[in-house]
C-alpha cells in the first residue's frame, strides 16, 4: 500500500481535509461514470439513442375533472408497449387517494417509444390533474412540452376547467390537439361538444379525434395526430448543459428525484452540476426516464424529460425550487437561465391539531414527509390553549386540503383534529403599514383597536361558472347570497352558459362548490383564480365559555353574518358541553357585543326531599343556603371542557 507524503502530513488538519474531500469526490464522480460506461445497454437505450431530437415529441392532456385523462393515458401506454394490456389501471395516479377519490393530484410522466412510418418516434406523455386547486401542477406541466391534447367529455361538452386550461396552454403558446372522449355513452353528443369547441376556442371540427378511451375505440389515431400536428423540442446536445427543474419528490434512500426538461447539452451520471437559484454544486448520481416507471439511462440528451438524483443525495426539499436551472460547473457564465415559475399562494389556512398530544412527535414527521412531496403546503408551528400544541398549514384550496388529511389518514395512521378553513386577510393600520392574519387569533380586534386600524381588506376570486340554461337563476340567488357580483354572462351555445362572478374567497371556501352542484344536479362546473384584496367590512367573532373567549374556535366573518353564525355556534357548541356542578354560559361574541348565548344549568341535588310540604320558611332558608353555595363554587372551579366537546364542533 502507498504510503502518504511528508510533506501532506505536515499540512494544517483543514487544509488536509479540503484536499481529502475533493479527492474522493474526484474518485466519485470518476467511478459513477465508468460504471455507467460499462453498464450494457439495453434494447430501448440502443433505440432511444438513435433517435434524433426532431423524432421526440413532448405533450400533456389537459381537461375537465373526470373526463378519462387517466384512462386515456393507459390506452396510449399499452398501444405503444409501455404497459401490458388489462394490467395496471391508472398506472400515473400513484397515490391511494388518487384511486380511491378517481382524481389526478399530481401531473406524472412517462416516455413512449412509437413506430410511424417505420421511423422510431421518442413520445413523452404527461398527465396533469383537472381540478382548479392543482393549476400550479398544470403550469409547470406546460413548460416541459410542446403541445397538449384538449380532452373533452362527449356527453358533458366544455366545462369550465376546459375553458380555463385552453387560455393557459394557449397563452404558452402550445399546440392544440382537440380530443372528443367517451363517444360510446347513451347520453353521447359528439357534435354538440365539436360546435362548443369552434365557439369557445376557435378549434377546427375537422382537427378532432373521437375516441372512447374506456373501450379503446379509434385511440390508436391520436398519436398520428400527435406527431403530425405537434412541433418537435428545440435544442442542441452539443451545447453547454442547460436544464430545467419541473418537478420533485422525495425518496427515503435517494434523497430528492428531480424531474427535468433538458434543454441543451447532455448530462449522465458523476456530471458536476450547479444550481442557479441556490448556487449549491452537486454530483449526479443516476439519470433516467420514466417508463413508465423510473428507468436508468447511460445520459439525457436535449430535448428529452426525465429524473436525476444526486450523489450524495439532495437531503432538503426546499433545495430543489421548481423553475430553477442547472448547469455544468463552469458554465453559468455562458448559460442564461429561464425565469422560472410563479410559486402558487396558499388560499386557504386552517389549524391541526394532534387528537392525543402525546402523538405530536408522529404527527409531525407525518406532515414533513407528505409535504416533502407537496412544495405547495406551508406550515408553520401553533399553540392553543384548548388543544394543545399544533401546525397552522396553508393550501392551494379545500379539495388540496381534504387530500392532504386523507393522506395522513391513510399513509401515516395519523389521529387528527383540523379546524374549519379560513382565508388570510390584510389590515392597513393608521401608520400606513400593512399586515396579513393568517389565523383569527393573531387578528386585531376591531372594537379595541378602531382608531388604529384604517381598513380591513379580504381576498376575492374571479369565478367562471359554465351550467345548463335551465338552473341559471338559482346559480345567479347563490352567487348573490354569498356577496358575488356579476362580471359578464355569456351565452355560447343555446343551452349552455358562462357566468362569471367575483366573489369573496371566504364564501367559497365554506362549501360553495357543494351547494353549487346541489343548484345544479351536479352539472355545473366551477374555476377560479386570484382576484387580489378588497375593502371589506369584516369582525372577528369569539366563543366564550363562562366568560373566557376559546381561541381555537375564534372565526373572521363579514358583519352580516354575525348574528346568524353566532346562534348555530353556541347551539351546536351546547350539545357537545357535558353537565357539570354549576352554570355554564356560552356566548358568541363580537368585539364587546354579544349576538348569542346559550346556558347549560347545572346538576342540583334535591334539598326539599325530606321536608314538609306546608313548611315554607325551612323551605325558603335551604333554597338559600343551596344557592350561596352554587356562587363559593364558581368562584373556585374551574369548567374543564373534554377534547371530544372540541372534536365534534370542530367535526364537518
Amino acid at each position: 500500500m502507498q504510503r502518504c507524503p511528508l510533506q501532506f502530513l505536515r499540512l494544517p488538519s483543514a487544509i488536509r481535509a479540503q484536499y481529502a474531500t475533493q479527492f474522493f469526490s474526484q474518485t466519485r464522480s470518476f467511478t459513477a461514470s465508468i460504471a455507467f460506461r460499462a453498464a450494457p445497454k439495453s434494447e430501448v437505450e440502443k433505440r432511444i439513442q438513435a433517435i434524433p431530437i426532431e423524432r421526440f415529441r413532448n405533450f400533456c392532456i389537459v381537461a375537465h375533472v373526470d373526463h378519462g385523462k387517466s384512462t386515456l393515458s393507459d390506452r396510449l401506454l399499452e398501444l405503444t408497449g409501455t404497459i401490458e394490456p388489462g394490467g395496471n389501471k391508472q398506472i400515473l395516479d400513484k397515490l391511494d387517494v388518487e384511486r380511491e377519490r378517481g382524481i389526478t393530484v399530481k401531473a406524472q410522466t412517462c416516455s413512449m417509444l412509437y413506430k410511424y412510418k417505420g421511423e422510431d418516434y421518442l413520445l413523452h406523455l404527461v398527465d396533469t390533474p383537472g381540478h382548479v386547486d392543482f393549476r400550479a401542477e398544470v403550469s409547470r406541466s406546460y413548460a416541459s412540452c410542446g403541445g397538449a391534447l384538449l380532452l373533452v367529455d362527449a356527453s358533458q361538452g366544455v366545462q369550465a376547467q376546459t375553458v380555463a386550461n385552453f387560455y393557459l396552454a394557449f397563452s404558452q403558446g402550445l399546440k392544440l390537439v382537440p380530443i372528443i372522449n367517451k363517444v360510446d355513452l347513451p347520453s353521447a353528443d359528439a357534435p354538440r361538444a365539436l360546435e362548443q369547441m369552434k365557439a369557445a376556442f376557435e378549434l377546427e371540427p375537422s382537427d378532432a379525434v373521437l375516441v372512447s378511451a374506456k373501450t379503446g375505440l379509434n385511440v390508436e389515431a391520436i398519436l398520428p395526430n400527435v406527431i403530425e400536428q405537434i412541433p418537435a423540442p428545440v435544442g442542441d446536445h452539443k451545447k453547454p448543459l442547460r436544464l430545467l427543474l419541473v418537478d420533485s419528490w422525495y425518496d427515503n434512500y435517494k434523497g430528492v428525484i428531480l424531474l427535468v426538461r433538458i434543454f441543451d447539452g447532455t448530462v449522465k451520471a458523476g456530471d458536476h452540476v450547479r444550481s442557479f437559484a441556490t448556487g449549491i454544486k452537486y454530483f449526479v448520481g443516476e439519470v433516467g426516464m420514466m417508463y413508465p416507471h423510473q428507468t436508468a439511462q447511460s445520459c439525457l440528451r436535449a430535448g428529452q424529460v426525465g429524473y436525476i438524483h444526486f450523489n450524495p443525495g439532495m437531503k432538503k426539499s426546499a433545495e430543489a425550487l421548481s423553475g430553477d436551472t442547472f448547469t455544468t460547473v463552469g458554465s453559468e457564465g455562458i448559460v442564461e437561465p429561464y425565469p422560472g415559475f410563479e410559486e402558487p399562494k396558499s388560499m386557504v389556512f386552517v389549524s391541526a391539531f394532534p387528537v392525543d398530544q402525546s402523538d405530536h412527535g408522529h404527527l409531525e414527521d407525518s406532515i414533513n414527509q407528505i409535504v416533502l412531496n407537496d412544495r405547495s403546503v406551508t406550515l408553520q408551528k401553533e399553540s392553543s390553549e384548548a388543544l394543545g400544541a399544533g401546525w397552522r398549514m396553508g393550501f392551494l384550496g379545500t379539495l388540496h386540503c381534504s387530500v392532504f388529511e386523507d393522506r395522513l389518514r391513510q399513509e401515516h395512521g395519523a389521529s387528527i383534529i383540523i379546524t374549519p378553513p379560513a382565508v388570510p386577510f390584510k389590515v392597513l393600520w393608521a401608520n400606513g403599514k400593512e399586515e396579513i392574519f393568517q389565523s383569527a387569533m393573531s387578528f386585531p380586534d376591531t372594537d379595541n383597536n378602531h382608531q388604529k386600524v384604517a381598513e380591513i381588506q379580504e381576498p376575492y376570486v374571479s369565478a367562471t361558472i359554465t351550467l345548463p340554461e335551465e338552473y341559471l337563476g338559482k346559480v345567479i340567488e347563490l352567487c348573490e347570497s354569498n356577496r358575488g357580483e356579476q362580471v359578464e354572462l355569456t351565452f355560447f351555445t343555446a343551452t349552455q352558459v358562462i357566468l362569471k362572478y367575483d366573489l369573496p374567497l371566504a364564501q367559497l371556501v365554506d362549501d360553495f362548490f357543494g351547494k353549487l352542484k346541489g343548484a345544479t344536479k351536479g352539472y355545473a362546473s366551477l374555476d377560479y383564480e386570484d382576484a387580489g384584496f378588497r375593502r371589506s367590512n369584516i369582525v372577528k367573532m369569539s366563543l366564550l365559555v363562562n366568560k373566557e373567549p376559546v381561541d381555537a374556535v375564534a372565526r373572521i366573518v363579514h358583519h352580516t353574518q354575525c348574528e346568524r353564525l353566532g346562534r348555530v355556534w353556541v347551539k351546536k357548541f351546547k350539545e357537545h358541553v357535558t353537565r357539570q356542578m354549576f352554570e355554564i354560559v356560552i356566548q358568541a361574541a363580537v368585539g364587546n357585543r354579544i349576538v348569542a348565548r346559550e346556558t347549560i344549568k347545572p346538576f342540583r341535588k334535591d334539598v326539599l326531599q325530606k321536608l314538609h310540604a306546608a313548611d315554607i320558611g325551612r323551605k325558603r332558608k335551604l333554597l338559600d343556603k343551596q344557592k350561596e353555595g352554587r356562587k363559593k363554587l364558581r368562584a373556585v372551579g374551574n369548567i374543564t371542557i373534554d377534547h371530544k366537546a372540541f372534536q365534534k364542533f370542530l367535526a364537518k
